[in-house]
């Protein structure tokens, strides 16, 4: 059974009682009001992170339910994005793609309409970056500021709060902000002006992807050639072969566990913007246009919700042979 919800408060001050001490709720205090819009895969844990740490969260239902632990915890559910925002000190979302955080921001009853002009708008979606640039202005032009903050560690730093956090926006928008993020991740860092933080995500899942095709060939010639890939893998984490992908989706695709942690489909559009940003600038990435093939061939055999490291089995597919650990 689903907890009752309250209303969704409009006051910019309010007190609350934490631990038996009571907390008065101001942009300068310690205790703030955040409303997320997004708490999936990502933005459930990145939440719950924030409402651990004292935070009043303004949830509103989106694509998913809302997570009953958030809603154990004090969570407030708002009947829509508009009222979420006129309640809230930062709005932080963490949407799929481009059109949903546009829709989230400018739908008629979207953020941007309940919007107060001194809050802060921090947009944690992997998205292009020049709608970010877009969407920043109009956001701007109310009187807001606006933060773009994409993230990478996948499902596993969201809920270890290790995320990598890279950010754009004003230098005074990112300090204001930058306590949040210290309670969702490790490395943060201020990148840039707005829309920078984006151009950083697209470069990170531009090296991601191509370290996941270098690891699934080097394992499946290991395997192909008769050698145990898990000892490969072992012997290889010494070497200046060691990566992040390696020890972590290495073992993935030894162990065959393709549950997602980040999915194909997610993936798949984060490189569409690195090729389109490319055209755009009159860059070719040959080797990111062949990375997004081998997703392409993971998506027509049904793993659009494969995560990432099953780009494996496409390559598998062209070598007719799968990788496994070796048999004594």
């Amino acid at each position: 059974m689903s907890r009752p919800t309250r209303p969704c408060g409009r006051r910019r001050r309010a007190d609350a009682v934490l631990g038996g001490t009571r907390v008065h709720c101001t942009h300068g205090g310690q205790r703030m009001k955040i409303g997320f819009v997004g708490t999936g895969i990502m933005g459930r844990p990145m939440a719950g992170h924030l409402q651990a740490a004292g935070h009043e969260l303004l949830l509103v239902r989106h694509r998913s339910p809302v997570p009953e632990e958030l809603l154990a915890g004090g969570a407030t559910v708002c009947g829509s994005a508009r009222e979420l925002a006129a309640a809230a000190d930062v709005v932080i979302m963490m949407l799929p793609d481009t059109p949903d955080v546009e829709r989230a921001l400018f739908d008629a009853d979207g953020i941007a309409s309940g919007l107060r002009p001194e809050i802060c708008v921090v947009d944690m979606s992997s998205i292009d970056p020049i709608a970010t640039r877009d969407f920043a202005a109009r956001i701007m032009a109310t009187g807001g500021d606006y933060v773009d903050a994409p993230v990478s560690g996948g499902e596993v730093g969201a809920k270890a709060a290790t995320l990598t956090i890279m950010c754009g926006g004003s230098a005074p928008a990112f300090a204001r902000v930058k306590p949040l993020f210290r309670k969702m991740g490790q490395n943060v860092t201020h990148v840039g002006d707005v829309g920078a933080g984006q151009v950083a995500k697209v470069a990170n899942q531009i090296i991601v992807a191509l370290n996941i095709e270098a690891v699934a060939e080097a394992l499946l010639f290991a395997a192909k050639a008769g050698v145990d890939p898990d000892k490969v893998r072992a012997a290889l984490m010494g070497g200046f072969a060691s990566s992040r992908v390696l020890e972590v989706h290495g073992q993935r695709m030894i162990d065959r566990s393709f549950a997602p942690g980040f999915r194909i489909a997610l993936h798949q559009k984060d490189l569409n913007l690195a090729l389109s940003s490319a055209r755009a600038l009159g860059l070719a990435l040959p080797n990111t246009a062949s990375a997004q093939q081998l997703f392409s061939a993971c998506v027509a055999r049904g793993g659009a919700d494969w995560d990432h490291s099953a780009m494996v089995r496409a390559l598998e597919v062209l070598a007719d042979h799968e990788i496994e650990k070796a048999t004594v």
